[in-house]
């Protein structure tokens, strides 16, 4: 199985510490701080594939968190952060690429 092949098995958002705790299908593990996830959030806005005005970049706070987290079909997740954004899709192998940038 590649990376690019493993399901997560388990996600926990620890919000007390401001990261997610990922556990992949193949026994790989990794931490991603909240503010790395928001930080390259997959959105067309953050991407600046939108058809509005790019805006400028604002720092992301260390104090940053997470609201909610839903599912998106078996693919991956979608999360929304205490600043209001929510429109990123968190993909399967994106997640296992950021546990691996995280090392």
């Amino acid at each position: 199985m590649s990376e690019a092949d493993a399901w997560p098995t388990q996600l926990k958002f620890r919000r007390g510490a401001r990261e997610l705790d990922v556990t992949f299908d193949d026994g790989a593990t990794g931490i991603i701080p909240f503010k790395k996830l928001r930080e390259e959030s997959p959105s067309a806005e953050n991407k600046g594939h939108s058809n509005s005005p790019r805006l400028p970049r604002f720092p992301i706070p260390d104090t940053i968190n997470v609201v909610s987290a839903e599912p998106v079909g078996r693919y991956g997740v979608r999360i929304e952060f205490s600043d209001g954004h929510k429109t990123g899709l968190y993909t399967w192998p994106l997640l296992r690429a950021l546990c691996n940038q995280s090392i």
